[in-house]
């Protein structure tokens, strides 16, 4: 829940004319929250907690239909069934496990004409994404933690060995110095070398040579020998830990996908989910960093998500751009944000004030 609120409940809030709902896999609403006015208004069509919105029970509707078809999907007013739903529209998606790929739920946006808009379903998708991300990354912990209190247990002889599953790893460098490795046995802090190694070599599928892999790295061809001893290093370090992801060579490259959150958003963006990405977006890649394959990443990620803010032009997403530290100096977006401000908007005066400041 606190993600969904995040991404999408933060922004339905008083007079917004959205509601958001999350029901579980038999489309029995657990919560609806947003704009209180219009969720007194649902209570006469029984869109609240507890009530049962499977399309068994309640005909064709956004929640209940998105399970049976298990696929988002938009239903506009008159294409409901029940008649009592025909002044409404409404988007969801199913949630499903992140392991088994069983459906878990639904998340459902509730209102107007607003709410089957062509963004509104890469969000809302985008948003479902999260979710089964954060419950695996919430079990890994679990997982960790229990193996931990076992091993503790029994003198520190480790008695448990959970199963393996296979699932891609994710290398989180966004606003961080140091990259954060996750894997089927856990979440790990790389060294800054090795998160550069790492990164870079995951966005290069096809692999590279020890010349071009240590001029990413080094900005230096020359500086082979050194690259080589780290990458003796960089080995022993993952052989314990997640020894799929050790670099081969003839050219160095990964031979299973390592997913980074850089590419999420990127991702997330292509989609047209700009609001998600931008959430996504905690910071530049590995801020610290000075290596010339890094900020080259850096350069083209920031470059991605600022065109797309700007391109999108939607007063609200802008907002939240110029709020964040990569944003809140950028000359164009605060001018952008004050030409869509209305006149008598009180925001507009330390808008001017910050323009100010920066110019």
């Amino acid at each position: 829940m606190p993600v969904i609120r995040k991404l999408l409940v933060r922004d339905a809030d008083e007079d917004s004319g959205m509601l958001v709902a999350v029901g579980d896999a038999r489309g029995r609403l657990l919560w609806v929250e947003g704009d209180q006015g219009l969720k007194a208004r649902a209570e006469s069509m029984m869109f609240v907690e507890g009530s049962d919105w499977s399309e068994q029970v309640a005909g064709t509707s956004a929640p209940g239909t998105a399970l049976t078809l298990d696929h988002a999907i938009q239903i506009r007013r008159s294409e409901h069934f029940n008649m009592l739903v025909h002044d409404w529209s409404c988007t969801a998606v199913p949630v499903h496990d992140p392991e088994t790929g069983a459906i878990l739920g639904v998340i459902d946006i509730t209102g107007g004409d607003q709410a089957v808009d062509r963004h509104t379903m890469p969000l809302m998708e985008a948003t479902a994404v999260a979710v089964q991300n954060e419950l695996l990354v919430q079990r890994i912990h679990s997982r960790q933690s229990r193996e931990e209190a076992t091993t503790i247990a029994f003198g520190g002889r480790k008695v448990v060995e959970l199963p393996r599953r296979k699932r891609q790893s994710l290398l989180q460098v966004l606003g961080r110095d140091e990259a954060l490795l996750t894997t089927a046995t856990g979440t790990y802090t790389l060294g800054r070398r090795h998160s550069e190694i790492l990164l870079v070599l995951a966005g290069a599928p096809s692999g590279l040579s020890g010349e071009q892999l240590a001029e990413h790295i080094y900005g230096s061809s020359a500086s082979l020998q050194t690259l080589r001893a780290e990458l003796v290093r960089l080995r022993k370090s993952l052989e314990p830990i997640a020894p799929e992801l050790i670099p081969a060579s003839q050219p160095y490259r990964l031979d299973v996908s390592l997913e980074t959150d850089a590419h999420q958003v990127t991702a997330l963006i292509e989609r047209g989910a700009h609001r998600a990405a931008l959430s996504a977006y905690r910071g530049d890649v590995l801020p610290d960093s000075r290596a010339p394959g890094v900020l080259e990443l850096q350069d083209l990620t920031r470059t991605i998500v600022r065109d797309a803010v700007l391109s999108e032009g939607s007063l609200e997403v802008l907002q939240e751009y110029i709020e964040t530290d990569f944003g809140r100096e950028d000359i164009q977006a605060l001018e952008m944000v004050l030409r869509l401000l209305p006149r008598k908007s009180p925001k507009r005066i330390r808008l001017v004030a910050r323009i100010e400041a920066i110019a």
